[in-house]
């Protein structure tokens, strides 16, 4: 695996961060298709298949990487963005819903950060984006967003996305009992796993879930305080045409919408 490129970066916004990132003349960033908002002049872009990690990789290491993505639900290309010019260029990135961006330098946390795998928005050249499947059966069965997670391992600086706050925690031996979609991100030495919600009743009542995510060990723990999966069902429980109270209806504005749409 190269060596990664050496970015520079500014995080931009506060509630719907991007991350607006400073290419010298030949460098390049990687980011998932459809996560660029603008980009300056002098900046190409070309959509391959792979992360570019390993220019030696013949066609069909390629094509089993990328065949990964698509079984986890990821696109086939990565999206790479190469200053072409002869100045210093930049090229912004955000993610498709409100959140915060954490920029992290791989060689500081000894080379490797594991993701869900939603979350990655981009990386310098030479980062590996690998797909990690959690290897106990609990956590498979019962960790939904948790099972299939990101491994980002190089010596470069990732941008991975979370959704509302964002919440760091350093764990020193400890144990950290987490809704299984609040995890962001975390670091080597962090073990997961999934344990019961306590009792029958709290699992069927309490309203958080009848599994949590067990993070233990000693390392980073970087927690999102809304997750996109949360918010989605929140949208649909409260949309009128799923049955949800039409929160317009007293206005002048809600009856012309639904004159609009026909009710």
């Amino acid at each position: 695996m190269q060596n990664s490129h050496e970015i520079d970066y500014e995080i931009i916004g506060h509630d719907m961060q991007l991350v607006e990132v400073e290419l010298d003349p030949q460098e390049t960033v990687i980011a998932e298709a459809g996560a660029m908002t603008y980009m300056e002049q002098d900046i190409q872009f070309e959509a391959k298949m792979g992360d570019g990690s390993n220019p030696d990789e013949g066609f069909f290491g390629k094509l089993f990487s990328a065949g990964k993505r698509v079984l986890t639900g990821e696109g086939l290309f990565m999206t790479h963005f190469t200053n072409q010019g002869h100045q210093k260029r930049r090229v912004a990135f955000a993610a498709p819903y409100p959140g915060s961006i954490l920029a992290i330098d791989l060689q500081e946390i000894g080379g490797e950060l594991i993701c869900q795998k939603d979350s990655f928005l981009a990386a310098a050249l030479g980062t590996k984006v690998s797909q990690r499947f959690n290897r106990k059966l609990g956590a498979g069965f019962f960790g939904g967003e948790g099972f299939i997670l990101q491994s980002l391992q190089g010596d470069g600086k990732v941008f991975v996305h979370a959704g509302g706050t964002l919440i760091r925690k350093e764990l020193n031996g400890e144990t950290l009992r987490v809704d299984t979609g609040c995890i962001a991100a975390f670091s080597q030495g962090i073990d997961y796993d999934i344990e019961r919600a306590g009792s029958m009743k709290s699992m069927l009542f309490g309203g958080e879930g009848i599994f949590l995510a067990t993070l233990s060990g000693h390392g980073s723990v970087w927690l999102q305080s809304l997750p996109f999966s949360r918010m989605a069902d929140r949208i649909i429980a409260n949309a009128p045409s799923s049955g949800g109270s039409d929160k317009g209806e007293g206005s002048v504005l809600g009856s012309i919408g639904r004159m609009v749409d026909g009710r």
